[in-house]
């Protein structure tokens, strides 16, 4: 249960991380960044789905970080389409249009997911971690797509979202597809957060609830959103340290073991 990696300083340790092509929705072409621990394995994989400021360099750490704790990691870029440049300009396109298609990104996530399982150094065992908008995408992917063993949500807003706030791009609130979960779900929130505000996360453990879901949810005192970012203002040291080890311990318990 420990978040710290177990080793021994005689063990060999590597990882590759790269620049790789996949298939996305409906086939398209896509690019994605891959991390995955060196050696024979096989070991579980992680589907990274990144937040609304973009495919950025958080996300590939992150990647990199999920790697080193032994899970093959895979973050596709669901910006794509929108072309290349800065994370910052895509992202500001992105935002300029009202986000990309939730059917859209549920594509990209399952072709991640495909790369992955059909590696021969894979367990099969596949899990989602997304914050922000990506924290909402996990939701709705576990949801709406079979074939996860463990969700991560952090702090996903718009779960839970009225008719008014719904869109051709965004058409059902996550919420509402909480029946379908397909796995274990973990989420991480702040107290002080509005995007989703304490009530939000309280009508999504209601949900959660009522349909016999397997999930826990942790939320922290004195954090917002976005409280994991260590480059922002909203970084909270000790909520974000602790919350990462909520992560190891759930994914330790759902992804890693061999039941």
């Amino acid at each position: 249960m420990s978040h710290q990696k177990q080793y021994r300083t005689d063990m060999y340790e590597g990882m590759l991380a790269e620049t790789v092509t996949m298939k996305g929705y409906s086939g398209d072409t896509i690019n994605a960044y891959f991390a995955r621990p060196l050696g024979p394995g096989p070991f579980p994989g992680m589907v990274l789905i990144h937040h609304a400021p973009g495919w950025d360099e958080w996300y590939k750490e992150a990647a990199r970080r999920f790697a080193y704790h032994g899970y093959m990691t895979i973050s596709p870029n669901t910006y794509f389409r929108l072309g290349a440049g800065t994370p910052e300009d895509i992202g500001a396109k992105a935002r300029s249009q009202g986000g990309v298609p939730d059917d859209l990104v549920v594509g990209d996530v399952v072709g991640a997911r495909e790369y992955i399982a059909t590696l021969p150094t894979s367990t099969g065992k596949i899990g989602l971690f997304g914050t922000c908008s990506g924290g909402r995408h996990v939701y709705l992917v576990a949801c709406r797509t079979k074939g996860w063993t463990a969700a991560i949500d952090c702090w996903g807003g718009r779960v839970v979202a009225a008719q008014k706030d719904l869109d051709p791009n965004h058409p059902v609130a996550p919420l509402d597809y909480t029946k379908d979960l397909s796995c274990a779900l973990l989420g991480l929130f702040g107290d002080d957060d509005q995007y989703p505000t304490p009530q939000e996360v309280n009508q999504q453990e209601e949900e959660l609830k009522k349909f016999g879901k397997n999930y826990e949810f942790h939320r922290y005192p004195k954090a917002g959103h976005g409280f994991f970012y260590y480059h922002t203002p909203m970084y909270r040291q000790e909520q974000a340290v602790d919350g990462w080890s909520k992560i190891w311990a759930f994914l330790d318990k759902n992804l890693s073991g061999s039941a």
